[in-house]
């Protein structure tokens, strides 16, 4: 942020103090600390012995145990938040002056497959009812997609909304498909301490399992619990004290992987298993049965509810109802409780059979994932380019709907298909530090240990008169933007957004408002707080896998991460630095003493310009010559001093 934007801020805002004149501190809010631990993959049950502490207790655990600070590693937040932050305010040369308008949303053609008689009857029987029912009942469809691109070494799903980039996941073959994934586990050690046990799972590193994600939990507040009929099977209740003697080393355990290793961390693993279905969530060890809150009218969760206390779920079972199961008929959650209970006795057969230390229900691949969470209604088609992926899909989606299955359509172009949807632009858009809105402002997206930092700019925007109407404009802009931006890079952990300072409570309160509403379609749960009196605003996302950027990229082997590298007036110093020491080493009687200095050709131009007459001054100080020598093939960062009378390297830079 400038100074002159800083400035502009100080000046709106007025001192109040902390404590006098009557100006009460808000309390802390307790849902955002239960939020944050979510975000960071430690959730616990909403019991009333559960308080806030907990949580922090089990983040302080799960560092220590990786051998990071038990506050994590806040050094990387203040770079994050401060480097280079007056350049963000300035107009990026980059962003176009003048921003065209959009051609109406036209859905790409695909060539159809040869079919019978018969589906092609129904094709055009159902292309005409359509039709007549648009004539009679006009209704606004938004044209949703998705797009598979099924290759060897790796699966990319994009899901378009009017030609739109909105949800993008992508699967690696060779990568162990681990959250979300059953092991039976051998606890190795207790550590009473930390109040976890570390579980060997069958990989290099052992699971951390903390106490918390022993003891039974609730219902999180995004589900209500809806009382069944019928007995509960008695079970004992397990506290932290009994875990010692229930689980002690050597014992075998049944768990599931929350979070997959990040970092130096292990996985997160918990008892408290789950099996999501197409409309249900199977809870194996749990007798609660709930609805998701996301489903907001209240006639339809009346007849969800009733459904829902007339299926037949075993004792000492619950279920979870998915907002996708809105409007869906009874026997569909039938038939789904069916597939899930199936499922469940395979892991229980596995279990029984299979030796500790092994997997016993693998996290279905991204193509199953995708028919299973994004097959809706409103998705108009779904175009794969792989033939037995196509034929895998047709068949999965069968079982579920033999109208559904039509939905999949084989893209045989020779021409990419992300490219032929203009999806691989979009995404080289999406994952810049700068993303650019349509008004003329943009987002900067620093992305760091601590956490991640999102910064809102004019850029070229033209406010006009009105210039306070203006920056909501954009906020607002920026905030959907900002979501869609979460979702496709699977951002998680603390967030705080920087938006354009606004001095009016109301608009800030609307930017909030459209905050929340842009939020609600993300899959993984958030929590967001008003913009504070700095004009931040902070969230949570729920992180259980690493980003899309750092499961893509890889740090740089010459800067580390930094993203910059040393300057040449940097390795001048350093090489001159170097020199010196060598030279006041050798022995006098070396009157021919030479070296000859590798660099990469920038710090060679700047050696022979600017520093030409400091290196003189070296040779006459220690009485030595000095010879130097370009290599394009260096780093900026690389160099290397040799003796030219011997060839022995006396100095590198690695």
């Amino acid at each position: 942020m400038s100074d002159k934007n800083f400035s502009r801020r100080r000046r709106g805002m007025r001192f109040r103090p902390s404590g006098g004149l009557g100006h009460v501190q808000p309390r802390p809010d307790r849902d955002a600390s239960q939020a944050r631990a979510a975000a960071l993959g430690n959730q616990s049950g909403p019991e009333p012995i559960y308080e806030r502490r907990h949580a922090h207790e089990i983040e302080r655990a799960e560092n220590i145990a990786a051998g990071l600070p038990p506050e994590g590693e806040p050094s990387a937040a203040p770079a994050a938040a401060g480097a280079g932050k007056k350049d963000f305010r300035e107009p990026h040369l980059g962003t176009p002056a003048v921003v065209t308008e959009e051609k109406p949303f036209e859905p790409v053609p695909i060539p159809e497959q040869p079919k019978g008689i018969v589906d092609s009857i129904r094709a055009v029987a159902t292309t005409i009812v359509r039709k007549v029912q648009r004539l009679i009942k006009p209704v606004k469809r938004i044209h949703k997609e998705v797009i598979i691109n099924a290759e060897s070494l790796e699966t990319r799903v994009a899901v378009l909304e009017e030609g739109r980039l909105e949800e993008f996941n992508i699967e690696r073959t060779t990568e162990e498909r681990l959250v979300g994934s059953i092991f039976k586990g051998k606890v190795r050690n207790l550590e009473d301490g930390l109040k976890a046990a570390f579980v060997d799972i069958g990989f290099e590193k052992n699971a951390f399992l903390h106490y918390w994600d022993i003891v039974p939990s609730g219902f999180d507040s995004g589900v209500e619990i809806v009382e069944r009929e019928g007995r509960r099977r008695d079970k004992p209740k397990i506290t932290q004290k009994d875990i010692p003697r229930v689980y002690p080393p050597g014992s075998e355990i049944i768990v599931q992987v929350t979070k997959g290793p990040i970092g130096t961390k292990g996985p997160r693993v918990t008892t408290n298993l789950v099996l999501p279905g197409r409309y249900l969530v199977l809870l194996p060890n749990s007798d609660q049965s709930g609805i998701s809150r996301k489903i907001e009218n209240q006639q339809e969760r009346q007849r969800l509810k009733k459904i829902l206390r007339e299926l037949a779920i075993p004792d000492g079972m619950g279920v979870i109802m998915r907002t996708v199961g809105e409007g869906q008929q009874k026997r569909y959650f039938v038939r789904d409780l069916a597939l899930l209970l199936e499922e469940w006795n395979q892991v229980q057969e596995r279990i029984k059979q299979q030796p500790p230390c092994t997997c016993v229900f693998q996290e279905p691949d991204l193509i199953e994932r995708t028919v299973r969470d994004f097959l809706t209604e409103d998705v108009e088609r779904i175009v794969v380019d792989n033939p037995k992926a196509y034929d895998r899909m047709r068949e999965m989606i069968a079982r579920i709907s033999k109208r559904s299955a039509n939905k999949v359509k084989l893209y045989t172009d020779p021409q990419p298909v992300f490219d032929r949807f203009n999806i691989t632009r979009q995404l080289e858009n999406a994952f810049s530090r700068q993303v650019h809105l349509k008004s003329g402002g943009y987002l900067v997206v620093d992305e760091t240990e601590a956490l991640v930092a999102i910064d809102v700019n004019t850029g070229r925007h033209k406010g006009g008169k009105d210039q306070e109407s203006a920056i909501v404009k954009v906020n607002l802009e920026a905030a959907d933007e900002i979501a869609r931006q979460l979702r496709l890079r699977n951002m998680g952990g603390l967030i705080v957004l920087d938006f354009i300072d606004m001095k009016s409570r109301r608009d800030q309160q609307q930017v909030y408002q459209r905050m929340k509403e842009s939020l609600r379609r993300d899959k993984a749960k958030t929590h967001v707080l008003p913009i504070s009196q700095l004009g931040l605003m902070e969230m949570t996302r729920q992180r259980h896998s690493e980003s899309v950027h750092a499961a893509v990229y890889d740090d740089c082997p010459y800067c580390k991460g930094r993203g910059k590298v040393k300057s040449a007036l940097s390795m001048s110093v350093e090489i001159q630095r170097k020199l010196a020491e060598i030279l006041r080493k050798r022995p006098r009687d070396e009157s021919d003493f030479q070296l000859r200095i590798v660099v990469h050709p920038t710090v060679l131009e700047r050696l022979r310009t600017e520093d030409e007459k400091h290196l003189i001054e070296i040779e006459k100080r220690y009485f030595g010559k000095l010879s130097f020598r370009a290599d394009p093939m260096l780093h900026a960062e690389q160099f290397k001093i040799v003796n030219v009378a011997t060839n022995e390297e006396l100095a590198s830079a690695p």
